[in-house]
């Protein structure tokens, strides 16, 4: 015995094709037990109807039907792109049936005598070959078309016996007795005749000129339609024996083919081999048609692939250009910086030097008559008894000191802005970092005060080759900033200390610090936290850009005490 299937899988569906209600009921439970689904139709032309409303998993047919038999119904679905494919099994009693079944088309024979067992043997076999699953259905796939017949013949015995045989071949028929008739059917925008059979020995008409008037009504459906798009066949219906002449008279009224009416078998074939012709061109085009579109489809496809593709590199070449474009823009704006910062640099040394050496000149002068001055002072003798001259030398000498003192303040002080007057220098050379620092100090004195004392801590090398700017605008600058940054009073600490390949510079100082959002960006020129007029934004980018042509680096961390702290190291380098 057979194994039933699996209750949870989809039941198999099957269009069971049998005129008989005896044998139809027998195999409707049959197959149903078995776990089918199983649909019914008692002919040929029912089944095929049945077709073009949805596609069964496997049709089983009889062969013997009324009406179209299971041949020409198997040959019918071969016909059809949408059934072609669609497994189908033939029953059939007859001792030639199974050469038969198989010659129309199916793809397997069962005897109506032989075993159930063997007949669901079979049914599984074809649905395991097609996977269990109905041929998919392509949308662009028309549904299953009869051939559309128009038989016209003043016989109304004969138009009968004619419409009858080929409805037996599952054609849709229509059958008329006259010309009106035809003509009034070719009218109908609906009927769309694949072949229309004309009887020319009719005595009711004449059959040429009906011939000549539906051939004249092809032509002009010719120019309606697309090029190429196959129309109707005529064939003419004669006598047994038709003679040459009338022959070349039929073929030049328009007919296709000529058949004798005594031989209504081969009548029937021609029929079939000319509706199957049309059907397959239909087809054929139906089908060019469809690639065709499927190919613009593939180059629309490929069109906008190729558009999306350069449009993301335009935008990835647009994306690159404004990089490359705000990284120029910003390199010039540090240009800019530099040069405007370089003039003023520049600048600045030429009258710092030039003022050094104005004050240097008298101030020489006035030191070295000071000195004359207090030497006189100090050989003069105190004269006795008279104690007013005795204090007024004694004044004279101490103003005199005072005198001296100011003086080397003011020679210090000239001697720092001569050494702060080379920051434009661009060779390098041995810097003492004590030495440079101190002088630092001394000049931005005036914004320290009192009220902020400075922790030195210069453990480091005292000496490092560099430029002179690194340490006298580099730690000027931050020492200012940290100045401006304690407006009530702080702490400074300027810590130096050396490792075997960098010399490290750590200034920090006790004010708010600066957060953490703001440390990448402080060193942007421009940029600046003070109020408007109380800075220009360069500082830190100059002093950035100066400790990165000694390839060092400069960067900025909280202080122990909650301050800023900046840290400057400098490569070791040959001298």
């Amino acid at each position: 015995m057979t194994a039933l299937p699996d209750p949870a899988a989809r039941a198999p569906r099957i269009l069971l094709v049998e005129d008989s209600e005896t044998q139809a009921l027998e195999l409707r439970l049959l197959l149903e037990s078995q776990g089918f689904s199983v649909s019914r139709c008692a002919t040929a032309e029912a089944a095929l109807d049945h077709l073009n409303t949805g596609l069964p998993d496997l049709v089983v047919a009889d062969y013997h039907l009324p009406g179209m038999n299971g041949d020409e119904f198997t040959r019918q679905m071969r016909l059809s792109l949408r059934t072609r494919t669609l497994p189908l099994l033939m029953l059939t009693g007859a001792r030639d049936g199974e050469r038969q079944g198989l010659d129309s088309g199916a793809d397997a024979y069962v005897a109506k005598s032989a075993d159930r067992d063997i007949l669901i043997l079979r049914i599984r076999a074809l649905l395991r070959e097609r996977g269990g699953e109905a041929p998919a259905e392509s949308p662009g796939i028309s549904a299953f078309r009869r051939g559309r017949v128009l038989v016209v013949d003043g016989s109304a015995t004969y138009r009968t016996f004619l419409a009858g045989l080929l409805a037996h071949e599952g054609h849709a028929v229509r059958a008329v007795e006259g010309e009106a008739a035809a003509l009034g059917a070719l009218a109908d925008p609906e009927a769309a005749f694949d072949c229309i059979t004309v009887d020319l020995m009719g005595h009711a008409y004449d059959g040429l000129a009906l011939c000549r008037a539906i051939d004249r009504h092809r032509s002009a459906e010719r120019e309606t339609r697309e090029a190429g798009t196959p129309t109707f066949q005529l064939v003419g219906i004669a006598g047994s024996a038709p003679a040459k002449d009338f022959l070349v008279q039929a073929f030049a009224a328009g007919a296709d083919d000529v058949v004798s009416k005594a031989d209504a078998e081969i009548l029937v074939m021609r029929v079939r081999g000319l509706v199957r012709r049309k059907l397959l061109e239909e087809d054929n085009r139906r089908i060019a048609g469809e690639f065709g579109l499927r190919e613009q489809a593939l180059e629309r496809a490929r069109a906008e692939a190729e558009a999306a593709e350069a449009r993301a590199a335009l935008a990835g070449a647009l994306e690159r250009a404004n990089r490359d474009l705000a990284t120029a823009n910003r390199k010039l704006t540090d240009a800019q910086a530099k040069l405007v910062q370089a003039a003023k640099m520049a600048s600045l040394g030429e009258l710092v030097a030039g003022i050094a050496h104005e004050i240097n000149n008298p101030l020489a002068f006035i030191l070295a008559h000071q000195g004359t001055v207090e030497r006189l002072l100090s050989e003069v003798p105190a004269p006795e008894g008279d104690a007013g001259a005795i204090k007024a030398l004694a004044k004279a000498r101490d103003r005199v000191g005072s005198m001296r003192m100011g003086l080397t303040r003011i020679q210090d002080l000239v001697l720092n802005l001569r050494k702060f007057s080379r920051l434009d220098e661009g060779e390098r050379t041995r810097v003492n970092v004590p030495e440079a620092i101190e002088t630092v100090l001394s000049l931005i004195q005036h914004k320290l005060g009192d009220r902020i004392t400075v922790a030195r801590d210069l453990a480091g090398r005292p000496e490092i080759h560099c430029t002179p700017a690194l340490l006298n605008q580099v730690v000027m600058n931050i020492l200012g900033n940290a100045a401006d940054a304690m407006p009530g009073g702080g702490t400074i600490s300027i810590v130096t200390h050396s490792t075997d390949e960098t010399d490290w510079i750590r200034i920090s100082d006790t004010g708010t610090g600066i957060p953490e959002t703001l440390r990448e960006k402080i060193f942007e020129p421009f940029y600046t936290t003070k109020p408007v007029g109380s800075g220009t934004g360069l500082g830190l980018a100059i002093a950035y850009s100066v400790v990165q042509a000694h390839s060092g680096s400069l960067g900025v961390e909280t202080a122990p005490g909650g301050g800023a702290c900046f840290v400057i190291g400098i490569p070791r380098q040959t001298a």
